[in-house]
């Protein structure tokens, strides 16, 4: 049996979480966003970091952050495979160390691009920025406009990798939940 892998992408502050979450109520395999725990971690070690915008530009050296990044989600991809499940959901890919990479203007060498070649996923969900939702917090740093940028690096970072991506629209997490598992089921 072949496991479909779905990433549920977006800017900051777009429900992707809360819908991710919900979709681990509702019995499926959910693999979780790695990026929440080393920003927590980078905060925490040595010098007291100040983080400006997003962690890739407010961490010492954002190359190995963005490596450490890439590493973890390859690391999903791959225990994705062994799931005996047929579905599994993630909370962001691996493309979309790229997108913020671009977003803040960061080069990267082929190690990167390839690894989205190497490990491709089965649907995208590209969540819209939500002004009405959006907040900063312990974790997410970025402004409305930053998630903005975001948002359109990220569906530049898919679509530049050939992906057909699928724009959620707005309401409840239930419609949206709902909504996915929908266009999953009509392909």
């Amino acid at each position: 049996m072949k496991t479909s892998k779905i990433v549920i992408t977006g800017g900051p502050s777009t429900g992707k979480t809360a819908v991710i979450e919900q979709l681990e109520k509702d019995g499926f395999h959910c693999l979780h966003e790695v990026i929440r725990d080393m920003t927590t971690e980078e905060k925490t070690q040595g010098e007291k970091l100040e983080m400006v915008s997003n962690p890739i530009v407010s961490v010492p050296d954002p190359k190995a952050f963005n490596l450490k990044i890439l590493h973890a989600r390859i690391a999903q991809y791959r225990s994705a495979l062994e799931s005996p499940r047929n579905m599994v959901f993630f909370d962001r890919g691996i493309p979309d160390v790229l997108a913020y990479m671009d977003c803040f203007q960061q080069s990267y060498e082929a190690e990167f691009t390839l690894a989205c070649e190497s490990h491709r996923y089965d649907h995208i969900f590209l969540m819209p920025p939500w002004k009405e939702i959006h907040v900063t917090d312990e974790e997410r740093f970025e402004s409305f406009e930053e998630s903005l940028q975001i948002h359109d690096c990220l569906a530049n970072a898919y679509k530049n990798l050939s992906y057909n991506v699928t724009h959620v629209p707005k309401g409840s997490i239930k419609e949206r939940v709902q909504y996915i598992l929908d266009q999953i089921n009509t392909r």
